[in-house]
Parts: C-alpha cells; sequence; structure tokens
C-alpha cells in the first residue's frame, strides 16, 4: 500500500514537474529570488526600507503568469471546454500590464547615501527583466491556447491588441495612479480618463507617448525571447 502510495505522489511530482518545466516556471522563479535577494541585501546595507514596493509589484507581476498557467492546465486538461478558461483569462489580462510596469520604476533611480548608485541600477534593472519574462511568458501561454481555437495568424492579432491594452494600462498605473482591481472598483472613472484621451488626442500626446512605447518595447521583447534561436532536432 505504501509503495503504490509513493508511485502514485512520484508521478505526480513528475507530471507536476514537466508541467512547470514547459511553462518556463524555473527560470522566473529563479530571477525573482534574485531580485528578493538583492533587495535583502540592499536593505542589510542601506538600513532602509526604500523600494519596498518593488517586491508588491514583483507580486502583482506574478498574477498574470500564473493565472495563465492556469488557464493552459485548464485547456490541457479539457481542449474543448472553453468556457472554463473564462476566469483565468480575464485575471490575467485585467493585471497583465502589472508585469512590464516594473521597468517605469526606474524612474526612482537617484543617488542615494548609504547605498552605491550601481547597486540600485543592478537591482532595479533585475527587477523590470523579471517582470518583462514575466509578461512574455504569460502572453505566450495565451497566444497558444487562443492559436488553438482560431488559429496561428489572428492569435497574433491577440497578442498586439494585448500589449496595446497593457502600454495604456501602464500609463493608466504610472500617471494617473489607476490600480488593476480597480477595472471592478471603478470601472467608469477608467472608462472616462480612457475616453477623454480619445476624443482629445492631442491634448494627451504623453498618454499615446507611453502606450506606444512600451507597447513597441514589450513586442520588440516578445519576439526576440519566442522567435529566437532554436537548436537542431535530433
Amino acid at each position: 500500500m505504501e509503495h503504490r502510495i509513493d508511485t502514485l505522489l512520484s508521478e505526480r511530482l513528475s507530471r507536476l514537474h514537466a508541467f512547470l518545466k514547459r511553462q518556463g516556471f524555473y527560470p522566473v522563479a529563479i530571477s525573482s529570488a534574485l531580485c528578493a535577494g538583492l533587495y535583502v541585501t540592499r536593505v542589510f546595507i542601506g538600513r532602509t526600507w526604500d523600494f519596498y514596493s518593488m517586491l508588491w509589484n514583483l507580486f502583482l507581476a506574478w498574477i498574470p503568469y500564473l493565472s495563465s498557467m492556469w488557464a493552459m492546465h485548464l485547456h490541457e486538461r479539457r481542449p474543448r471546454r472553453w468556457w472554463t478558461l473564462l476566469v483565468p483569462f480575464a485575471i490575467t489580462l485585467a493585471f497583465f500590464p502589472n508585469a512590464p510596469y516594473i521597468v517605469t520604476d526606474l524612474l526612482h533611480l537617484g543617488p542615494r547615501a548609504t547605498i552605491p548608485l550601481w547597486f540600485d541600477i543592478g537591482m532595479l534593472a533585475t527587477f523590470a527583466w523579471t517582470g518583462i519574462i514575466l509578461g512574455i511568458y504569460a502572453l505566450r501561454l495565451m497566444q497558444e491556447i487562443v492559436k488553438a481555437w482560431v488559429g496561428r495568424w489572428l492569435s497574433w492579432g491577440f497578442v498586439l491588441v494585448v500589449l496595446g491594452m497593457s502600454g495604456m494600462g501602464i500609463y493608466l498605473g504610472r500617471f494617473l495612479r489607476w490600480n488593476s482591481w480597480d477595472l471592478v472598483l471603478q470601472p467608469k472613472a477608467i472608462l472616462y480618463d480612457i475616453a477623454i484621451r480619445l476624443r482629445h488626442p492631442f491634448g494627451h500626446l504623453s498618454t499615446y507617448g507611453v502606450t506606444l512605447m512600451f507597447s513597441a518595447l514589450m513586442f520588440v521583447c516578445y519576439l526576440a525571447l519566442t522567435a529566437g534561436p532554436k537548436s537542431k532536432p535530433e
């Protein structure tokens, strides 16, 4: 009996490991651990809690990635039951801008008395890189699911739409201070802010500049990491 339980447990752990490996879990986990380690080192050296919000932002960046893995798990088990993916897809799309948003925390860079500037540059770059990777992995999983439903070309249309929305989301979060959960708590206010900028584009050029720049940045990163060199099949 105990041998059978051990076998079943081993099989489940093996399947879990294979699933996590396919979704790129281990690299982003290591990268996130590096972020946390650098921050703890900074606190120890500088005796200050500056940049504590970076850990919160990193946590938010993990939400779309984890929900996209949830969606992929459901899709692999029951690919025809698309309605079961509505909740994880909604969560992924709502929180997706939080991943590339971490790049904007580079605005906080500046000389400080107790911490070398080079350390803060490296730490913030690590957080930013991790956020980008989490976003790209989440989007890749969603694209694979969408491609299974509607085909390759429409799935790339989905990618472009999501990246455009994420660029707008970064602007709303950084400059208007909206959060992802405000889509549920204050949807009318968010839609009003967006509508004003659509109605008077020349009066809000920074909105379009931020949206286009960060959408383009994520698109280039997405292409680089999903269509890069591949080893020759054995």
